[in-house]
């Protein structure tokens, strides 16, 4: 038995049945503030790799990332569009008010990602982007509360305009 859940179950043992409630959620917010600080870090080297793995090479023109982009037809403009739009992502994954947002957007980008992998490359490189769906999409239906408190912000901004 770990420390935490000795220390609850001992607090459960003494107390008094009203206050049983209470150790309960308190327990269970040691155990949601985990989960906060687990997907934060998600976010976090989510962030990282769209910032620096896939965005850098795109805004850089490094020649892996312009040979995909000339084979689509693409060229430089998309290449350079497609990095804007991944390094945009991934600062606003860190922005609380803007990370669901951010992961909804990504998680299309994603999807146009994995359309472009099957139909233009054959499906060499599909999986990387369904892989990567599946965080995005935890995180945008973790942080939906985000997207309110945003929607909130805009009605003040238009009232006071």
């Amino acid at each position: 038995m770990s420390q935490t859940t000795a220390s609850v179950v001992a607090a459960a043992s003494t107390a008094s049945p009203s206050s049983s409630g209470t150790v309960v959620a308190e327990s269970a917010t040691a155990r949601g503030r985990r989960a906060r600080i687990a997907l934060r870090g998600l976010q976090i080297v989510l962030a990282l790799f769209y910032g620096i793995a896939s965005a850098l090479p795109k805004l850089i023109a490094h020649p892996s990332a312009s040979e995909g982009f000339d084979q689509m037809g693409w060229g430089s403009a998309g290449m350079y569009a497609i990095g804007v739009l991944e390094l945009a992502g991934a600062i606003a994954l860190l922005v609380p008010v803007l990370q669901s947002v951010a992961a909804v957007a990504l998680g299309a980008l994603m999807v146009g990602a994995f359309v472009v992998q099957v139909v233009v490359f054959d499906g060499q490189n599909a999986a990387t982007p369904v892989i990567l769906l599946v965080p995005l999409t935890l995180i945008a239906w973790a942080r939906r509360g985000s997207t309110v408190e945003l929607l909130r912000l805009l009605r003040l901004l238009r009232r006071r305009a």
